[in-house]
C-alpha cells in the first residue's frame, strides 16, 4: 500500500487523524494534514482506507501496490 495526501485540498478536519495516528498528523499552525508514514504495515491497511474514505476533502488516495 502506498498512501498520497494533497495538503493542497486538506481542510484540516482531523478526521485521518482520529483514525490513524500511526500514518497521519496535522500541522500545527494550521491543521493540514501531514503524511508520517506512506507506506504503513498492513495491520493498518483498513485504518488507512477508512481514514481516505471519511475524509470529507478527498484529500487522501490510497494506491494497492503488489
Amino acid at each position: 500500500m502506498r498512501v498520497i495526501v494533497d495538503q493542497g485540498k486538506c481542510v484540516g478536519s482531523g478526521q485521518c487523524v482520529l483514525s490513524t495516528a500511526q500514518v497521519f498528523d496535522q500541522r500545527d499552525e494550521d491543521g493540514i494534514v501531514t503524511l508520517l508514514d506512506d507506506n504503513p504495515p498492513p495491520e493498518l491497511h483498513q485504518a488507512v482506507r477508512q481514514a481516505a474514505a471519511v475524509c470529507p476533502a478527498l484529500a487522501i488516495t490510497v494506491l494497492d501496490e503488489p
